[in-house]
């Protein structure tokens, strides 16, 4: 999976050169503000990668378990066709039937860890897709907050630090989303 990228460097440069142009509190605002939204998109896309690379091995992990549950499948098979011969010694028969039951013990054990693993992957892919999000929201709100600020209107800078809320809430979902479960809900 590849890492949201934030290209702010651009915007950042004219939000730079707008605040020494014009000295006035609103200018600086919007500058320091667009910083920490800037600081919020970098985490936040820093996090989504990790996220999305966690899913990618437990995925590949699960993936692994389940092959390993059918080798055991298999290896119990082959202990049924044994089992399935008329053989003369007794002693093979319950030594093969014993081995298949382990077998399918051993089996029942792995495809446990085989589905927590996806569940596992489930969730961190849950995660990458709500910081992603953030990451959006973020970009956005940099990108209004470098428009109100090179064209002077307030309202569209309001309009970003709306969005920058938005994202602080996806942000926070992401992390926390234990906390968050009744947000899921709706």
């Amino acid at each position: 999976m590849e890492d949201p990228e934030v290209p702010t460097e651009h915007l950042h440069e004219h939000i730079h050169e707008a605040v020494h142009e014009n000295h006035n509190k609103w200018s600086m605002a919007v500058a320091i503000s667009t910083a920490f939204m800037a600081a919020f998109a970098a985490v936040s896309s820093l996090m989504a990668g990790h996220s999305s690379n966690e899913a990618l091995i437990n995925q590949i992990k699960s993936s692994d378990k389940w092959s390993y549950y059918n080798a055991k499948g298999i290896k119990a098979e082959v202990a049924d066709a044994v089992l399935q011969l008329k053989d003369t010694k007794g002693d093979t028969s319950k030594a093969a039937a014993a081995r298949k039951a382990k077998l399918k013990a051993d089996q029942k054990e792995i495809q446990k860890q085989a589905t927590e693993l996806q569940e596992e992957s489930q969730k961190n892919l849950k995660e990458d897709m709500l910081l992603a999000r953030a990451v959006t929201f973020f970009q956005v709100a940099i990108s209004l907050s470098a428009v109100a600020l090179l064209s002077k209107k307030k309202p569209i800078w309001y309009v970003g630090l709306i969005l920058f809320a938005m994202g602080i809430l996806q942000f926070l979902i992401g992390i926390f989303p234990d906390s968050f479960g009744w947000f899921n809900q709706l």
